[in-house]
């Protein structure tokens, strides 16, 4: 969301069962990475099915600053004219991201390892979001780091004249800052080296690979993976039609799962390995998901998912299933609503450093809404199965997934539920309240419309 943007209270009501067959934005952090590569690739490079969302839009406007030309298409594509790792010109202005913290990581790796100077700006959300943990690997490289205190935004730096490879152990399951230390070492000679104990998605490693990156992934001793990137190829323009975001799906998922009568089918969806915690946790949870006409795209697998209203149970969720379903927690929270008994969601700190405290946000937004739940620094116990739910107003905090969740909250519930601000959700589901009107849910601008 830009922070200039202002608010927009949406409301949602339980309505008519959910039904029909739909298709939900491109996968977010392929559309990111398609940008970023096509841009340090020579030629052009074609992306179909781009995620059109203000993230994303923000990461096409980062790498027009720096020379590569996009352009979207009368077909709806988009064409990357890239201009080569070590050709990048400096930007003019501030690069301003808005809301995407896996757009301002990332780029910070890129930008961090050429000799340019930049200066990063988000919105307030974004603004008090962690960039040490991306900065701090780019100091090792010799970056130079300006930021304000606890290395937040803004943040300004230069790149070194040559920056130095380095072998970097991830200090926390983070994709973003195992592929910003791994873009940065594009353009640094000799072997950059990641150690990911835990491992996470890994669309940065296939998707250079794909490009012509010199990159190696292997288990060490302890069955730690090793990812090795030779820095300094050409890499080449690509073709690439972008899946649909196994994120953004966990919501028409959850929404079919919980209200009754419901029977409709997602098309195109990616089932990456490291991205399908949420479905395996729902049907452990007896969701009827079904997975059909499995197929290969891009080196992806894909699959249209067929789901019915189910009646749910509460289970304990493994904690060491956490980085694979990080951001779909807050959804998942709302299944367990609907459960007999209790979920347990341990393994949860990183959700207090997204783009809100979104355990916080979370707990706060089943409390006003009538859930019973329990809270802990890094846990997430919800009792399902309460008498009278609903009614509540959420704070959304800026934040696109808290406002989509309770929004998804709200179509199942007893009473409507408000959410303070759905304008954020153009930040990565900008169709998220037309899809579900086409289902047939109940989402208004007007409260007294959807009551």
């Amino acid at each position: 969301m830009s922070h200039s943007s202002a608010p927009v209270p949406l409301t949602s009501a339980a309505g008519s069962p959910l039904k029909g067959t739909i298709r939900v934005p491109g996968d977010k952090s392929i559309s990111h990475r398609s940008l970023m590569f096509g841009a340090l690739a020579v030629g052009r490079t074609t992306v179909q099915g781009l995620l059109e969302s203000e993230d994303v839009l923000a990461t096409a406007d980062a790498m027009r600053a720096v020379g590569a030309k996009i352009e979207k298409q009368d077909d709806g594509s988009y064409t990357v004219d890239g201009i080569g790792l070590g050709s990048l010109l400096e930007p003019e202005g501030v690069v301003d991201f808005g809301n995407a913290g896996t757009g301002v990581r990332l780029t910070m790796g890129i930008f961090g390892s050429h000799n340019i100077a930049a200066t990063f700006v988000g919105d307030a959300s974004l603004s008090k979001r962690p960039m040490g943990r991306v900065l701090d690997p780019l100091r090792e490289m010799g970056t130079n780091v300006i930021a304000r205190d606890g290395d937040r935004l803004p943040a300004s730096i230069r790149g070194a004249e040559q920056a130095l490879p380095i072998t970097y152990r991830v200090p926390m399951p983070s994709a973003q800052v195992k592929s910003a230390v791994l873009l940065a070492g594009l353009n640094a000679p000799g072997v950059t080296t990641v150690i990911e104990p835990i491992a996470t998605r890994d669309h940065t490693e296939k998707m250079l690979k794909g490009f012509g990156a010199d990159i190696s992934v292997s288990l060490n001793e302890a069955g730690e993976r090793v990812i090795k990137l030779t820095g300094q190829p050409e890499l080449k323009p690509q073709d690439i039609d972008v899946p649909a975001d196994p994120s953004s799906a966990a919501f028409p998922i959850v929404a079919a799962l919980i209200v009754p009568g419901s029977d409709f089918t997602i098309e195109n969806v990616l089932l990456h390995e490291q991205s399908t915690g949420i479905i395996t946790t729902l049907i452990e949870m007896g969701g009827d998901i079904e997975l059909l006409n499995k197929r290969s795209a891009g080196g992806e697998e894909v699959a249209d998912i067929r789901v019915k209203h189910s009646t749910l149970k509460g289970i304990t969720v493994p904690a060491k299933r956490a980085p694979s379903m990080i951001d779909e927690y807050p959804v998942l929270a709302i299944a367990a609503a609907f459960a007999e008994g209790d979920t347990f969601m341990p393994g949860l700190e990183e959700l207090r450093v997204k783009e809100s405290d979104r355990l916080a946000a979370v707990a706060r937004g089943l409390e006003v809404n009538g859930i019973p739940c329990i809270e802990t620094e890094d846990t997430l116990t919800v009792t399902g199965g309460a008498a009278d739910i609903g009614g509540g107003t959420v704070v959304t905090h800026l934040d696109h997934r808290i406002a989509m969740s309770f929004l998804i909250l709200g179509i199942a519930a007893h009473k409507p539920v408000t959410v303070d601000d759905g304008a954020v959700i153009a930040t990565s589901f900008p169709t998220f309240t037309s899809l579900f009107e086409k289902l047939g849910a109940k989402i208004s601008a007007n409260s007294s419309e959807a009551a």
